[in-house]
């Protein structure tokens, strides 16, 4: 519902030096136009010979080769390698035409200036990186979506693409709602608490490759949190609200949503547990989450929700961060909800097991001492000790 719901939603693209793009989501497939490598060259220190030259030599019975001299490494082997001829060429050196193999140092020895004695037998190809056998021009290297790796880098060096087209970083505003809540600077009274949410969700986003426009707290006032809101849409591609989606009488998330020009408040609730007052709606243009005050609901709907819709919009292509293991205990689940279990994961005999963790309600060190967590799905009505299960890593 929420991908249809904003399916002409998209980031914009712009062009920037490799040297900037590490973890940058890339925004269209990356095409060869050069050979790697461009010609053919030796994979270690030795001669460039025919291999046939070299059949039936031992150590007894050495092949005998007239020695031509060398190749430096940078310079281009204009010389043509007749039958019973060889030459020097070092680790990542050109081979010359007439060549196929390069027997190693440690298997030849010069009789003298002009003589080589072979002592080992080759193979065409061996010791030897052929024109395109590592990237062929014109071949896809990098698809759109692929979060790139310093490895990604130096492919991109390799084909010698300075610059690529990647996703703009999806911009966040971040709102923490409650008239309890005070920042780190501040003065801690009874009856105060500190805006945990704010800081867990910059670096949710940072993880995820989004930056942070800015961030507040509100307090628990319509016309605050509206001016708040108005300001965030202005400044940003989302816009969280956490805190002020329980039922309530000060449950201003959604009446402030819907006061803007757009879709407003399409889903008000979700069958999760936990993060079951979760509210998702869109103001010019510009899509709002309303998260739970919990911290831990708020960090498992941002992974649940906000993640998984970020990654949607980013195309972004890769593995999912999870493990199996085999569950130490029973557990309920909540009748029709998508429950969410944090465990730890523990190895015994070389196989993991997941072990629950538990907290009362709000509890930030929850998820600081877990390692992940197991999903149950509504129609199950709980899980089994022994059975294994998919448990994704936080």
């Amino acid at each position: 519902m929420m991908i249809e719901a904003f399916k002409e939603y998209h980031i914009e693209i712009e062009e920037i030096n490799i040297l900037d793009a590490t973890d940058r989501v890339l925004a269209e497939a990356v095409v060869a136009k050069e050979n790697v490598p461009e010609f053919n060259r030796s994979t270690v220190d030795g001669y460039a010979v025919k291999s046939s030259d070299t059949h039936g030599a031992s150590e007894s019975i050495p092949s005998f080769l007239t020695l031509l001299g060398e190749i430096k490494m940078g310079e281009e082997a204009k010389v043509k390698i007749s039958s019973g001829e060889a030459i020097y060429v070092p680790t990542g050196g050109m081979i010359p035409e007439g060549t196929d193999a390069v027997i190693m140092i440690e298997y030849a020895e010069k009789l003298d200036d002009a003589t080589l004695m072979v002592y080992r037998p080759q193979s065409v190809g061996e010791n030897v990186i052929l024109k395109g056998d590592d990237i062929k021009a014109g071949e896809r290297i990098i698809e759109k979506g692929k979060k790139l790796t310093p490895q990604d880098i130096g492919v991109l060096a390799a084909i010698g693409a300075s610059k690529i087209n990647v996703y703009k970083r999806p911009r966040f505003f971040i709102i923490s709602t409650g008239d309890e809540l005070v920042d780190l600077d501040e003065e801690l009274t009874m009856g105060k608490v500190r805006d945990i949410n704010s800081y867990a969700l910059y670096s949710l986003i940072i993880k995820l490759g989004g930056e942070i426009s800015g961030s507040s707290i509100v307090r628990d006032d319509f016309e605050l949190l509206r001016s708040s809101v108005e300001n965030a849409l202005e400044a940003s591609d989302v816009v969280i609200i956490s805190g002020g989606s329980s039922v309530g009488t000060r449950d201003y998330t959604s009446k402030v949503i819907n006061s803007f020009k757009g879709k407003g408040v399409f889903v008000h609730g979700v069958s999760i547990k936990p993060g079951k007052p979760t509210i998702i709606g869109e103001g010019k243009g510009k899509v709002i989450f309303g998260l739970p005050g919990h911290p831990v609901s708020s960090i498992i709907i941002f992974k649940v929700f906000i993640e998984y819709f970020i990654k949607h919009l980013l195309n972004i292509k890769e593995n999912i961060n999870k493990t199996t293991a085999i569950l130490d205990f029973n557990f309920p689940s909540s009748p029709g909800k998508e429950t969410y279990q944090t465990v730890n994961i523990v190895e015994r005999n070389g196989k993991n097991y997941a072990i629950p963790t538990f907290g009362k309600s709000g509890m930030i060190t929850l998820l600081s001492k877990s390692d992940g967590y197991i999903v149950l799905k509504p129609h199950e009505e709980g899980i089994l000790k022994g059975e294994e299960r998919e448990v994704y890593l936080l």
